[in-house]
């Protein structure tokens, strides 16, 4: 089974951690949202690594701050059911800390009601942060990562989670 690692960008740390992954991930292919048939692409994949970053620090929804915030409201209306579904998401814990991750829980949430097997969540340990809506059940829903303050931790966190999720299909 190979990954389709799905990513927006708004100033290219996800971009970037994207294709980290990608390369991480022998058999996964690598697609900028903003430029793929939504539904298509989505749909067709077996399994999705969907990267996101937080910049609507704060509110309740449409919180990536890029064409995610325009897709998520169809996902939940789309039956997923088949598809394996990780999520990877940026943010800033240091000048973010409440909010830090946030729209990591959107994407979850919104594949969760479309039916999808979400694989991928990350213990809060070795994390810095006052808060998050992306901590669920005592978990991130996904994997988190901070270049801002958190760069040197990166490398270890997505080798460790890229071997863990490719386990798990």
């Amino acid at each position: 089974m190979n990954f389709t690692i799905i990513y927006a960008s708004a100033t290219g740390h996800t971009e970037n951690i994207a294709e980290r992954l990608h390369q991480l991930i022998p058999r996964s292919e690598l697609k900028d949202l903003d430029y793929i048939d939504h539904t298509k692409e989505l749909t067709e994949s077996d399994a999705l690594i969907c990267c996101i970053p937080t910049w609507n620090t704060g509110a309740d929804e449409q919180r990536s701050g890029t064409s995610w915030d325009q897709h998520i409201d169809n996902i939940p209306a789309t039956d997923f059911s088949n598809t394996i579904v990780a999520i990877v998401g940026l943010g800033d814990s240091a000048a973010f800390s409440k909010y830090f991750c946030d729209a990591m829980e959107e994407l979850y949430t919104a594949f969760k009601k479309a039916g999808a097997r979400l694989i991928g969540e990350v213990a809060t340990d070795g994390y810095i942060f006052d808060a998050s809506k992306s901590v669920i059940d005592g978990n991130f829903c996904g994997l988190p990562i901070d270049e801002d303050n958190e760069s040197e931790k990166t490398e270890e966190r997505l080798s460790q989670w890229a071997a863990r999720i490719t386990s798990q299909i």
